[in-house]
């Protein structure tokens, strides 16, 4: 059971109270990410997760990272689309530690101009390591095919000519205009009691001047597309999609379900036809990411160029077969089966939990409860499976990316209806 407080100045605190563990986990979530950013700034967000952990009025840069690794804990942070989480995970004993830390680092991180200049040469290399890996490419050039032009189709990143020209007043006025009460939720998970972690966070987080995020989001708007990036690399990589459902759509546990079947796991359909029944490709699977208003679903795969053609003959056939037929009853009940099983065996997990508490309460205004999931899970039936696929898999839909030898267009050109 998780509990929830809101402090004054709009800050939400939520909890899941875990008596059987040794461990915490803490985040810090921010609804602060490259949505929220324009074409002059893009991987502001981010930079911002690196300056954090750069020193603090009391704390060195190595400071903040031995005061977790002196007590074998853990500290991390991401940057997504649409949010920034700063995290801990700690014996429950040194939860006091971990909140100081986290704490420090969030209101009081000195972002140094040196340090700036310094991170920006990290940062550059890490966007040069990012495009050294076209399997984790591919997927940022899909979305931006997808949805050319809006925020949510740019790299979270960023690019090396936008960071080298970034300056200190340019990530400091990012971080003052969206790090609000009203954008923050704190999840903390494990053997705490609610009513301690409030009386230790509030005094720290309920100081925050309350104030309003100027923000005004607009939706994507698709375009089918097809796009490709010449590498000189061995294999072809390659994103097949379409958009798909946002974050709180009332089919996106029918969504779930079809990913399953199609290519979410070893049995899933495209699974076993191309890479154990043909042997076409090592890795192939299907994936969906959802936002506030936008989605977007697509089957990836990585081959050698001689096999393209009979692996995108073989997708365009299973999502044919979808909208033609759905999904067996076999299919569903495993597909279900599957889904409670990996939610059930993530509860395990301290960080998990806090995952689920921060993520859901920021992106959707409250924690869906894991019975609310199995119940919705349960829910979906053939018919729903079978009129998804026909929504979102048509031809007039279908986007197509790839990384690697030269192809020509017509090599990637599919249709499914």
């Amino acid at each position: 059971m998780y509990k929830k407080e809101i402090l004054p100045n709009g800050i939400r605190i939520v909890t899941e109270e875990m008596p059987y563990v040794r461990s915490v986990s803490i985040g810090i979530w921010v609804a602060a990410g490259s949505r929220d950013e324009n074409e002059t700034n893009s991987g502001v967000a981010h930079f911002i997760e690196h300056m954090m952990f750069k020193g603090t009025g009391k704390r060195s840069a190595k400071a903040i990272a031995e005061t977790l690794d002196a007590v074998g804990g853990q500290l991390n942070a991401f940057t997504s689309k649409e949010y920034t989480c700063y995290y801990t995970k700690v014996l429950d004993e040194f939860l006091d530690i971990s909140i100081d830390l986290l704490s420090d680092m969030f209101f009081n991180s000195a972002f140094d101009e040196d340090e700036i200049e310094k991170e920006k040469n990290v940062i550059i290399e890490e966007i040069k390591m990012y495009e050294d890996a076209p399997d984790e490419l591919v997927h940022d050039i899909f979305a931006n095919t997808i949805w050319s032009g809006h925020a949510l189709g740019r790299p979270v990143i960023g690019t090396a000519e936008i960071i080298r020209q970034m300056g200190k007043k340019d990530i400091v006025s990012f971080k003052d205009n969206l790090y609000l009460p009203e954008s923050i939720v704190v999840a903390v998970a494990g053997n705490i009691k609610h009513e301690d972690v409030i009386s230790k966070l509030a005094p720290l987080f309920g100081g925050l001047k309350k104030k309003t995020a100027k923000r005004k989001y607009t939706a994507p708007q698709a375009q089918s597309s097809v796009s490709f990036k010449k590498k000189d690399i061995e294999q072809v990589h390659l994103c097949i999609g379409t958009p798909g459902l946002s974050l709180d759509h009332e089919n996106i546990y029918v969504l779930h379900v079809m990913n399953s079947v199609l290519g979410g796991g070893l049995s899933s359909r495209l699974f076993q036809e191309i890479r154990e029944e043909r042997g076409l490709a090592y890795s192939v699977y299907t994936y969906h990411s959802s936002y506030r208003d936008a989605g977007l679903f697509s089957v990836y795969a990585g081959l050698s160029k001689k096999n393209l053609k009979r692996v995108v003959s073989l997708i365009s056939k299973e999502m044919k077969s979808l909208r033609a037929n759905g999904v067996t009853k076999k299919e569903l009940v495993r597909a279900k089966e599957q889904l409670k099983g990996s939610l059930f065996l993530g509860l395990e997990n301290v960080s998990n939990r806090m995952s689920r508490l921060g993520k859901s309460e920021l992106c959707l205004n409250r924690v869906v409860t894991v019975e609310e999931a199995v119940e919705r899970i349960n829910a979906v039936s053939l018919d729903d499976v079978k009129d998804l696929a026909r929504r979102l898999f048509k031809s007039d839909n279908i986007v197509v990316s790839s990384i690697g030898p030269e192809l020509e267009e017509k090599q990637l050109n599919i249709r499914i209806d």
